[in-house]
């Protein structure tokens, strides 16, 4: 095949996947006039929880307020500080300030780029302990290090919020993301495993604190007619929540196609040099990003596209050196040396084995010439 035959085959780092159910869904939505919260998002919630294997859910608008809303709901504001990670999108730490806390950066693990519990426990400890959350991001879709982060929290007494924004399904030790500790937040963003347009979920076991995020996301509304607390609109539509109803259906087959072309794409990078994502024993990835780590990121990105492969960079520079973050003075040494290596391969439902031998042809022959 030529170059140009290629090109005219190309195959993006993302693609969602909707069909006529979709269409159908969103269509009694929109015929009903009933679009904005209401009896589908209602569904929703209560699918979603079920399908987490949690008690309760809160349906929000995207993934940051369901962050925002998460932290709301545990009490933190003002005065607190919490511990997340450097190495995610800029959502995670920006939820915490705009809750009023200080997010403070705790180093990552390098092979599985989740927090280190050890990096975590250090941070902790340069605070003398005046720390009060977690917040822990299951980046890629790869759990995080939940045992040993949990037994930190219980340590030193801190809420944990799971951010499982990219790890719809992700399962730590046979439990799913984001039932683990104390609330989880979900991100339904079109890019994502599965997609409600825009969107976000909640979910936890603890009735209290789904109530106060319940009422935060509809402007402290007490399900009367009483404001019992000053919140926000972070509300979910019908129409989004109808997409969400068909997607959450299709959810466990996209998870094992994704699977299913990790795993084929990791035995095609057998014995190269490129490093390709890790899945540790008790976890079960879910792969948003399929992830691996590669020297002269630039110039493969540059052959990779050449051939119709789309490529990410999630993320070239860490949070804690972005602009808006100038005041922290944090150290990250692991994150930033990461962020110069991570480079994303399109493992989507509809990526086709032919795309998956491309991309890992043209990651051997950079090699090779190395």
């Amino acid at each position: 095949m030529s170059l140009k035959e290629e090109q005219s085959h190309s195959v993006a780092i993302a693609d969602p996947q909707l069909g006529t159910r979709e269409s159908q869904r969103v269509a009694e939505v929109v015929e009903s006039g009933r679009l904005a919260a209401g009896e589908t998002v209602t569904a929703f919630e209560e699918a979603f929880a079920e399908f987490c294997g949690a008690d309760t859910g809160v349906a929000t608008s995207n993934g940051t307020t369901a962050l925002h809303a998460a932290l709301e709901a545990l009490g933190i504001g003002e005065g607190d500080r919490v511990i997340t990670t450097p190495f995610s999108f800029i959502a995670s730490a920006n939820a915490i300030r705009l809750a009023g806390a200080e997010p403070v950066f705790a180093d990552i693990d390098y092979e599985t780029y989740n927090l280190d519990p050890h990096a975590v426990e250090a941070t902790i400890r340069q605070h003398d302990g005046d720390v009060d959350a977690l917040l822990v991001v299951h980046l890629y879709g790869l759990p995080a290090a939940m045992e040993a982060l949990t037994d930190i929290a219980d340590t030193y007494d801190l809420a944990v919020v799971e951010d499982a924004c990219q790890a719809h399904g992700a399962r730590y030790r046979g439990d799913h993301v984001g039932t683990i500790g104390d609330i989880g937040c979900f991100s339904f963003y079109p890019t994502k495993n599965m997609t409600t347009g825009e969107g976000g979920a909640i979910v936890t076991d603890r009735e209290a604190i789904a109530e106060r995020a319940r009422r935060y996301v509809n402007h402290g509304r007490d399900g009367g007619d009483s404001h019992v607390d000053v919140g926000h609109n972070f509300r979910m539509t019908n129409v989004a929540a109808a997409l969400g109803m068909v997607q959450l259906e299709r959810l466990p087959s996209f998870n094992r196609a994704r699977r299913a072309n990790a795993e084929y794409l990791t035995e095609a990078l057998e014995k190269s040099p490129v490093v390709p994502p890790v899945e540790p024993d008790g976890r079960r990835h879910v792969y948003h990003q399929y992830t691996v780590r590669v020297d002269d990121r630039d110039t493969v990105r540059e052959r990779l596209d050449e051939v119709g492969i789309g490529t990410g960079v999630y993320y070239p520079t860490p949070i804690h050196r972005q602009p808006a973050y100038d005041e922290t003075t944090a150290t990250a040494p692991v994150a930033e040396h990461a962020a110069g290596e991570v480079l994303s391969l399109p493992v989507h439902p509809n990526c086709p084995e032919a795309a998956l031998d491309t991309a890992a042809s043209v990651l051997k022959s950079h090699a090779t010439d190395d």
